[in-house]
């Protein structure tokens, strides 16, 4: 049983609207919860956000049975709050159950029995959409953009990598990751069906072990004599690998024979799903170290847990190997991240720029008239084709000699949008060390573009928080910004 929110005044809780915010301080949730007051007090971009968030809680079940749930409104709270301010779910728990100002915007009272477990926060969260967040968040900036439509009128777009939590990803230790749920299921599963020759399980995986830290210390070592010994130990490795992979197939094929249990029939299917991921990364390890292979990254593995991940060198002097996914992101001239884009895993900055700025142009509703975008965007396409969608485009050539005339011959206009560029790198920055997007939390490519759109709905209500707090004490500390003006 939910409702979008509570109705009912109550006596232990201060009303929403009522709700006074110590401005004197320098928190980031104080900006945020500034936002979140805002959105609720007004009531179309309320029942906006709230009806956006019920299609995705209870879009094909009924709202007025059952348990009672999470407020739509509440979800929309701790969906702002936990990346708003960087806050895992065992933090957002102990927040929401003794943050006063935060109780009071989750219309909790102090005579609220209901407790915000960790795992009930995650479970709800969870069910939200990507899509949905990305609607959340277009009517957000729609509001700041109400507050301030010069906003609209220029934005600065760059891509940057959001890290998958994994590993640093090495063939040897894919395949110890592989062993390691591999040999257990095959255990378990050996069980099920009542078959032997699994008993010595973990002395299976303890040879694995040794193998693959033989391996890390060869790697690490300068020596050019021991590092001829490489092969030889990635080849006993493979060699014992493939001798388990090939008994875990013979135990599957058995299964098929016997006939699987409804708990073994999940088992196996677990069971294949690690096999093939396993299989694939000791091929390439065999034809890198092996056949010494120039192996190209579209066949490689970079986690058998995160499968999307992939490998970008994007030529940054502290971190030159990037693991993870491209994110393409839009500001406008007040800081809301007007507009963002998942990247596909192949694709490239030139590939997606055109096309993510005829969604933004049609997002502001036409009231984009300057766009910047660095170096890495440009293709002569690509500017005649910005050309059409925006007044004054400042897509730099990559080319020194061409770069250089056109700094040399750019207009007033042109050298403006290039000075103010770089400030999209502060935004791209604090999202990073502000809103968790230096490295994603959850799991699953889904999961990822989910963390993603959270962390910009934080960021937007941050930002939109700023602006209302600017406008009432322009003087006190939430207020203070470095920003220039655009």
């Amino acid at each position: 049983m939910r409702k979008h929110y509570d109705k009912q005044r109550r006596f232990d809780c201060t009303p929403i609207s009522g709700l006074v915010l110590n401005f004197d301080c320098r928190d980031e949730i104080i900006p945020v919860l500034a936002g979140l007051q805002y959105v609720y007090t007004t009531s179309s971009l309320r029942n906006t956000v709230v009806d956006l968030v019920a299609q995705d809680i209870n879009g094909e079940s009924r709202r007025d049975v059952g348990r009672p749930g999470l407020d739509d409104w509440q979800v929309v709270v701790l969906a702002a709050i936990r990346l708003g301010c960087s806050y895992d779910y065992d933090k957002l728990q102990d927040r929401a159950e003794n943050h006063r100002s935060l109780r009071t915007m989750l219309g909790a009272g102090e005579w609220n029995a209901d407790s915000f477990t960790a795992r009930r926060i995650r479970d709800t969260l969870c069910q939200l959409h990507p899509k949905t967040l990305e609607a959340i968040n277009h009517a957000i900036v729609s509001a700041g953009h109400e507050l301030d439509p010069d906003a609209a009128t220029s934005v600065r777009g760059d891509s940057f990598v959001v890290e998958t939590n994994i590993h640093y990803p090495t063939e040897s230790g894919l395949i110890l990751d592989g062993m390691r749920k591999i040999i257990p299921l095959c255990a378990e599963l050996a069980t099920e069906l009542d078959v032997s020759g699994w008993r010595q399980n973990k002395q299976l995986l303890k040879r694995i072990k040794e193998h693959a830290r033989s391996i890390a210390q060869i790697s690490g070592s300068t020596s050019p004599k021991v590092l001829e010994g490489l092969p030889r130990a990635y080849e006993r490795l493979l060699d014992r690998s493939a001798s388990i992979l090939d008994r875990a197939e013979a135990l599957l094929e058995q299964g098929e024979t016997d006939g699987f249990t409804p708990h073994a029939l999940m088992l196996a299917e677990r069971l294949r799903d690690w096999i093939k991921l396993t299989r694939q990364v000791c091929d390439t390890a065999f034809r890198r170290v092996i056949l010494k292979e120039e192996v190209p990254n579209c066949d490689k593995l970079f986690s058998l847990f995160e499968t999307h991940t992939q490998l970008y060198r994007r030529g940054k002097a502290a971190t030159p190997n990037q693991f993870g996914r491209l994110v393409f992101v839009f500001e406008d001239g007040r800081g809301f991240i007007s507009h963002y884009h998942f990247m596909d895993r192949e694709a490239l900055d030139a590939d997606v720029v055109v096309d993510e700025t005829r969604k933004a142009q049609k997002k502001h509703r036409g009231a984009i008239e300057t766009a910047s975008f660095d170096r890495g965007f440009y293709s002569a396409e690509n500017e005649k084709e910005l050309a059409k969608i925006v007044n004054e485009p400042c897509v730099p050539p990559r080319h020194p000699q061409q770069y250089a005339e056109r700094v040399a011959n750019g207009s007033v206009e042109f050298h403006r949008l290039r000075q103010r560029h770089p400030g999209i790198e502060s935004a791209i920055g604090a999202m990073q060390s502000g809103n968790g997007l230096k490295r994603c939390r959850d799991r699953s490519e889904i999961g990822f573009e989910r963390y993603l759109g959270l962390a910009i709905l934080g960021r937007n209500i941050h930002v939109l928080g700023k602006l209302l707090i600017a406008r009432r004490e322009s003087t006190s500390a939430a207020a203070f910004t470095k920003r220039k003006a655009a």
